[in-house]
């Protein structure tokens, strides 16, 4: 005993839900699979509903702990936010008496915990963590008071990070709907051939037409361009994921972006990219500039996307590379108009449209050589393109997530200390009081 802290098992802190439900009691319910849980950001990225997946599910109710045991590498831990049901590849969890739900939250959140489950994971291919080999895991578990200040110290920085996150999606809201006005329905445009006012600052109002032409969309405003995304993009050379540690051939030090790192950007979280070794050829090969896209090129999810702008530098440390899971485009056209142009793709995403772009069934890739080329854009021209990326790169608000990527460090670096005692919460009545 130290202070008041008890050797004690995780087993003897936690009990794992055994709550199987078949496809049939559960059809309505909200799911969360493994994909739904950021990797290393312990926050639900969204969630779908059980009736898409046929198999077996475990029950949750809110507030329980979600951990993804397949792959337990991966870091996907999360509090539930709702009731529901999830994979069979997740752990339901819930605190034993005498143990702060949060603090056991953060403790099977800490790095520690994912390297004891890792290495007691059983397969090779696809490594499962075994409950009974994390339940003998040891540690001196503080007192109750203790435990809840600890939670609270590490919430209110995830609190903060969500609260980062939140903003900037109602900030790419207020982008998208700008974007629908002006590329989709054209609105300022039919304002004008209409005689009205199309509600606009005087300036930005004169830039654009008051007609429209004919093209193989049907109607476009007159002076904009409408063609086939290879128009306007051309395919870069493909990734390379590099070795694991430093070698003569592969001696430069880079994060290394994949498929799902690529959706996180665009989403405004922020991607935990691993740490590869390329060679010097290999990094100046694939060098990320402005206007280029990187799409999720294999997977569940292939197709989803994030154009590089150089904002993005302030929160991944350079040099950045990307995987060969990630399919590349180089702008053929401004910055300003590719912005435009991945906008219209990833509205044409969401809506299902590039679905008919995936190759395979067990294994899904994204034809980008062929189809996807042949998708028909309209671009606007340069004074449209540049006023509209002006509010698109503000409403991105890279000042929030560079924020947000310290505070997750400082939240990683702080979890440790605080769990085995390192560091000592002062004034722990205070905290009990807080949350009284």
């Amino acid at each position: 005993m130290t202070s008041g802290r008890q050797q004690k098992r995780f087993g003897e802190c936690a009990l794992l839900i055994r709550d199987t439900v078949s496809p049939a009691e559960s059809r309505s319910a909200n799911y969360i699979g493994l994909e739904h849980i950021g990797e290393g950001s312990l926050s639900l990225i969204s969630h779908g509903v059980a009736s898409d997946v046929t198999s077996a599910k475990s029950r949750f109710k809110r507030g329980d702990i979600l951990f993804g045991k397949l792959r337990p590498y991966f870091r996907k831990v999360l509090r539930a936010p709702f009731d529901g049901v999830c994979s069979t590849d997740i752990w339901v969890v819930r605190p034993r008496d005498g143990i702060d739900p949060g603090y056991l939250f953060y403790w099977m959140a800490s790095e520690e915990f994912v390297d004891t489950a890792t290495q007691g994971s059983d397969g090779t291919k696809m490594p499962r963590a075994q409950w009974d080999y994390v339940s003998k895991f040891t540690t001196l578990v503080p007192p109750l008071p203790e435990q809840r200040a600890i939670a609270h110290i590490v919430g209110a920085l995830d609190d903060k990070i969500e609260l980062n996150r939140r903003m900037n999606e109602t900030l790419e809201a207020m982008a998208r709907a700008l974007f629908k006005s002006w590329f989709i329905d054209f609105d300022p445009v039919h304002a004008k051939a209409e005689g009205r006012d199309p509600g606009l600052p005087a300036d930005i109002a004169a830039l654009f037409p008051d007609s429209f032409e004919d093209s193989v969309l049907g109607k476009i405003p007159k002076g904009w361009s409408c063609g086939p995304l290879g128009d306007y993009f051309r395919l870069g050379i493909g990734g390379a994921w590099g070795e694991d540690e430093f070698s003569e051939q592969a001696s430069m030090r880079v994060q290394c972006l994949r498929g799902i790192d690529c959706h996180d950007l665009a989403e405004g979280w922020i991607p935990d990219c691993p740490t590869r070794w390329l060679s010097a050829k290999q990094v100046a090969d694939r060098t990320l500039t402005e206007g280029t896209i990187l799409i999720e090129g294999s997977g569940s999810f292939c197709g989803r996307s994030v154009l590089w702008d150089s904002c993005y530098n302030n929160i991944i440390p350079k040099p950045v590379s990307y995987s060969n899971f990630c399919k590349r485009l180089d702008p053929l056209c401004t910055a300003s108009q590719a912005i435009v142009c991945w906008l219209q793709m990833r509205r044409a995403y969401r809506a299902g449209e590039l679905q008919a772009f995936r190759t395979g069934t067990a294994f899904p890739n994204f034809d980008v050589h062929g189809a996807l080329a042949n998708q028909l854009v309209v671009a606007p021209t340069q004074p449209i393109a540049d006023s509209f990326a002006g509010f698109f790169r503000a409403s991105r608000r890279t000042d929030l997530m560079g924020q947000s990527s310290t505070l997750t460090t400082l939240r990683d670096t702080l979890l440790p200390k605080l769990l085995s005692g390192e560091v000592r919460v002062k004034d722990v009545r205070r905290f009990e009081e807080a949350s009284s």
